[in-house]
């Protein structure tokens, strides 16, 4: 690893300011990738300006319907929300999915989404729920916010300070999991809203998590797992790894989809 230096930051301004004082700083919020990264020698930041000890960013609130995340909020304490799992139990379910205990306890859904790692669990909810994504500055819809491969519209020094939804009607989730890593070789979360049906498949994408037209379709007429089997799904633009291949990645994609609509 190469030398870096360690901030924690009390405050949201606070870490702005630090990132501002940083040469090629990064903002850490779980370290799940970036620590990995950097005990390879793959990323080398002058700065690691620590969010994980802010009080704001922390904590689980539901009024009504309404759902809000702070972006420090572990995956661990995710999947324990009674409160979350009383509205929308397919989040709960999701992220007592996410790797193993020590990656639950340390990571969180704030640090998930800015990465954007095109095989993580959270962007295919975030998507799926049509999720707000919080920030310092402005509040952006998932659907503008995740832009590819470990993009997002996130601006330089911009914090993800929470999200927020509004629970559906029904949703569910199902990945088909790599055994080593517990990432999703691909992962597909569907929402059913009185606007209608929402599926987010993540792990599959060349190009990251996205939306499928034909699956959203089907269940719009049908929210039922048989109403899948007519549906095609592209194997083009999809994955093609040493894990699977892009057409056994679409196949995962209709079978992950059904037993995401049999969850729900």
């Amino acid at each position: 690893m190469y030398e870096t230096h360690y901030h924690r930051a009390s405050s949201v301004e606070d870490a702005v300011k630090q990132m501002s004082d940083a040469g090629e700083g990064k903002y850490l919020s779980g370290g799940m990738t970036l620590i990995a990264t950097m005990k390879q020698r793959l990323a080398q930041p002058s700065d690691l300006i620590d969010l994980r000890h802010i009080d704001g960013l922390r904590g689980i609130s539901v009024n009504g319907r309404t759902v809000r995340i702070g972006a420090a909020t572990t995956h661990a304490e995710v999947a324990a929300s009674a409160e979350i799992a009383a509205v929308c139990p397919a989040l709960t379910s999701l992220a007592q999915v996410i790797g193993d205990p020590h990656v639950r306890h340390m990571g969180t859904i704030g640090g998930s989404i800015a990465n954007n790692d095109p095989a993580a669990d959270y962007p295919a909810a975030m998507l799926a729920l049509d999720a707000v994504i919080i920030t310092n500055g402005r509040e952006i819809k998932a659907g503008d916010f995740f832009t590819g491969l470990f993009s997002t519209a996130l601006e330089d020094g911009e914090i993800v300070t929470a999200v927020r939804f509004d629970a559906p009607e029904k949703a569910g989730y199902a990945k088909f999991r790599n055994p080593a890593s517990r990432y999703a070789m691909t992962g597909v979360f569907v929402a059913k809203t009185s606007d209608g049906v929402r599926v987010a498949v993540t792990g599959a994408g060349s190009d990251g998590v996205f939306r499928h037209e034909g699956l959203e379709a089907a269940l719009a007429a049908d929210f039922s797992a048989d109403a899948l089997g007519s549906v095609t799904v592209d194997a083009g633009g999809l994955l093609s790894d040493i894990h699977a291949g892009a057409d056994y990645r679409a196949n995962l994609v209709k079978v992950m989809a059904r037993r995401a609509v049999a969850a729900a």
